[in-house]
């Protein structure tokens, strides 16, 4: 049985963030969005589990993910931030996938950060069944990081640009919610809307939820 779309209400601030402020009391505003599930709808054990908040501004959409750490993290030894890290979804990250038309949820824009705060950003066109990825996409994203006992906060401001609009109060998108973590062969593939392939693939805009913008 396919799932009703959810829906995460992305509240207003009129002080732009700092994409480094991850404790702003802004956040506070912000609806707790919980990434509880393994891609398959299976419930993922509180080790794994993240929670994401959306915020957007006059400038930005703001996303803050706040992930339990209770194993070894998986990232590079020799992280870059200056440019998008290729490769980035095969150690752990949170991305978010956003289509902002609606009515073509098959092309859509995915984000990535990771607790290196190195980034990925990449526009996707799935229209005609296969999937082609624009990597000179370049969406001026920003990220921050901090790695502490147990937990792990993760942020990212993406600007708004030709290629993502400046919303208007009440419009409403598409959207899903991701955490990769660990490592084969038990690596957990988590997401906010389950996609219920029958591999790990977030690659499923049907399975999107809606982006509310208040």
């Amino acid at each position: 049985m396919t799932e009703q779309p959810q829906i995460i209400e992305a509240r207003y601030v009129r002080m732009p963030l700092d994409v480094s402020d991850l404790t702003s009391i802004a956040w506070n505003k912000a609806q707790s969005v919980p990434i509880d599930r393994y891609w398959s709808g299976e419930a993922a054990p509180r080790s794994r589990q993240a929670e994401a908040r959306i915020l957007w501004s006059k400038t930005a959409l703001h996303v803050r993910f706040i992930c339990h750490q209770d194993e070894p993290l998986i990232i590079s030894d020799k992280p870059q931030t200056e440019k998008k890290t290729m490769g980035l979804w095969d150690r752990d990250v949170c991305e978010i996938f956003i289509a902002p038309d609606p009515n073509v949820c098959e092309r859509y824009l995915e984000f990535e950060v990771a607790p290196t705060g190195e980034w990925l950003d990449v526009a996707i066109d799935l229209t005609t069944g296969k999937r082609q990825s624009d990597w000179e996409f370049n969406s001026h994203m920003t990220t921050a990081a901090r790695v502490e006992k147990h937990y792990v906060t993760l942020a990212m401001r993406i600007p708004w640009n030709h290629w993502i609009h400046e919303p208007q109060k009440g419009e409403r998108w598409r959207t899903n919610l991701f955490r990769c973590v660990g490592k084969d062969p038990g690596r957990g593939y988590l997401s906010w809307q389950a996609t219920r392939t029958p591999q790990p693939n977030f690659h499923v805009p049907q399975a999107f939820g809606w982006l509310v913008f208040s």
